[in-house]
């Protein structure tokens, strides 16, 4: 909302909603081509297109998880900090050893949840602490609005870096509504797979993305752009209240990389042949020496580059945008191309360029903004 404004942020918010559940609905749509199911995202590509193609889909999701495992070791070490501040602000826990305690818990939650179907009780914790962090963020923020003067809503900037932030913007839409991984999703769901994927994706973005909405326009209406990145640093109340959105807030950042870490273990447990007990001394130290590895080095990257903003552009730039776009256009209109008429495959290849001209704008915009960044904050900034 701050580099887009109302207009352009009201406009862009409803308009990214709806090109994401057309996009995952074109996915969805394929996930049985052929008389088989395509439980993984390259697992579809492959088929369509070859093994190539299997590959590049393949890099193109994980560097889309690695990003996202970034952007959420950074919004758990933010949120750790906003508490210890709450309390003691002596500036001696910075962002970056704030950064690096939420990697370390992400990897003990790691180690000890050995795959994705035994998070069980753990997804309903997921839901109370997204349901806690929306109900504080938007009573506070409506409180602080009421009692505020008159908030500027100018988009900050001027000439160039204004464009740039835009463009910017637009890659932190779609992000915002996008996996990357909606085929291992739907892998999970009973028959009639496409149907009730189908379902799921309507009230997603509908019902969904109701919350996201209240959260984003109640922000910005009672700060403006001032707003902070992380909305919590912006509001005011009672000490214990924001510390428990601020504790539910990193609770909720350690589970969620979890699920979208995923794929990953997924990929390395079959590749190194992990089967069995998951108890088991050899499953056990796979997972302390391969997960903690890789979370290690998702911690540094967060804590070298602490820009959540930025990595939110970076991520929607150079793997949403294709992966979620331009292949799932371009999937859909190669496996349907007999069926569709002149006018429909014309469709699908306006969309195809039109989203890689935004994803090409929208990485040089994203690599400027941390190339800035970087500059005025200095790596492993205390922000």
């Amino acid at each position: 909302m701050v580099p887009l404004g109302w207009i352009g942020g009201v406009i862009g918010l409803i308009l990214a909603t709806m090109v994401s559940l057309y996009a995952n609905a074109l996915i969805a749509y394929l996930h049985e081509l052929g008389g088989q199911r395509h439980i993984r995202y390259r697992d579809l590509a492959g088929f369509i297109y070859g093994k190539k193609a299997y590959n590049l889909t393949w890099v193109l999701q994980y560097i889309n998880l690695f990003m996202i495992n970034t952007g959420y070791i950074i919004l758990a070490g933010s949120a750790l900090k906003a508490t210890y501040v709450l309390f003691r602000d002596d500036g001696l826990l910075k962002l970056p050893y704030c950064i690096a305690i939420g990697g370390f818990v992400c990897a003990m939650f790691a180690i000890c949840i050995p795959h994705l179907s035994a998070l069980g009780i753990w997804l309903g914790f997921s839901t109370v602490f997204s349901l806690a962090y929306i109900v504080i963020s938007f009573v506070l923020s409506l409180k602080d609005g009421l009692q505020s003067p008159p908030r500027d809503y100018e988009i900050p900037g001027d000439g160039v870096s204004k464009i740039f932030t835009i463009i910017g913007a637009s890659a932190n839409l779609v992000f915002a509504f996008n996996t990357g991984m909606l085929p291992e999703i739907q892998a999970t769901i009973r028959q009639p797979v496409v149907k009730n994927m189908m379902k799921a994706l309507y009230f997603q973005f509908t019902v969904g993305v109701l919350p996201l909405y209240l959260v984003a326009f109640t922000g910005y209406w009672a700060y403006g752009s001032s707003t902070e990145v992380y909305l919590l640093n912006s509001v005011n109340g009672p000490v214990w209240v924001k510390a428990s959105a601020n504790i539910t807030a990193f609770l909720q950042s350690v589970i969620a990389l979890h699920i979208f870490a995923s794929p990953m273990y997924e990929f390395l447990d079959t590749k190194y042949g992990i089967k069995g007990s998951a108890l088991n001394a050899k499953n056990l130290s796979f997972r302390v020496v391969v997960r903690g590895g890789y979370l290690a080095f998702n911690t540094f990257v967060a804590a070298f580059l602490p820009f959540l903003g930025d990595f939110m552009s970076l991520t929607g730039a150079i793997s949403t945008f294709p992966l979620t776009f331009i292949l799932a256009n371009h999937m859909y209109l190669k496996a349907k191309k007999d069926k569709l008429n002149s006018s429909q495959k014309l469709w699908h290849r306006f969309n195809i360029g039109f989203f890689a001209i935004m994803s090409l704008a929208a990485t040089i915009s994203a690599i400027r903004l941390i190339s800035v960044d970087s500059k005025t904050y200095h790596v492993f900034a205390d922000l």
